[in-house]
């Protein structure tokens, strides 16, 4: 059964990658304007001073117009860093555009970092998906890390995953480690999707 469910989520995250990969930097540079002008509205929404994001790599729905805005606002963004051991570290991010490369190739931060409870402190957390179901459960890209992470806290705030209209799906394979987000932001709308996330 686990092996049906796992073979599923791949096929799926696949075909996600690939749709992905045929947008053009047109369409991608809208999609982050327009994604950071959403991601603005639920940080003033929930009244956010504390939160943690993510940089984007070149293919995700563009988040770093977004973090450069809330830092100049004064708003505190953690950024992950990711472990070996399947962790997230975490660092605060500053007006520097500067940006290392992690484990699997990832783009993360280059400040002082911090222990993985540091996303403890924030008020709204904003993550990276592949695509999220309609009662909020989300399909990662196969690491873990942060169904670990929201797993692991004590009490979770709202979680947002960032993604493109078209990667909102009836429903999604589900195995019992996998953790549902309060809602998803796109370039065009943002959803809540369960409400025992609140």
């Amino acid at each position: 059964m686990s092996n049906d469910i796992e073979h599923a989520k791949r096929a799926l995250r696949a075909e996600l990658r690939e749709r992905r990969q045929l947008l053009s930097d047109a369409q991608r540079d809208a999609a982050a304007s327009a994604i950071a002008d959403r991601l603005d509205e639920l940080v003033a929404a929930h009244g956010a001073l504390s939160i943690s994001c993510f940089l984007s790599t070149t293919t995700e729905p563009g988040t770093r117009e977004f973090v450069a805005r809330a830092v100049q606002r004064g708003i505190r963004v953690l950024l992950p860093v990711t472990r070996a051991d399947g962790l997230l570290d975490w660092a605060v991010a500053d007006d520097s555009a500067e940006v290392s490369e992690g484990l699997f190739g990832l783009p993360e931060p280059t400040g002082e970092v911090l222990g993985p409870i540091a996303v403890n402190d924030v008020d709204l957390m904003i993550i990276p998906a592949a695509a999220v179901d309609e009662t909020g459960m989300r399909l990662g890209w196969g690491r873990g890390y942060f169904d670990k992470t929201i797993g692991s806290m004590e009490k979770c705030p709202p979680v947002y995953a960032v993604i493109y209209d078209s990667e909102v799906l009836e429903s999604l394979p589900r195995e019992v480690h996998d953790q549902p987000v309060t809602g998803v932001v796109t370039p065009t709308r943002t959803l809540t999707l369960s409400p025992s996330r609140r």
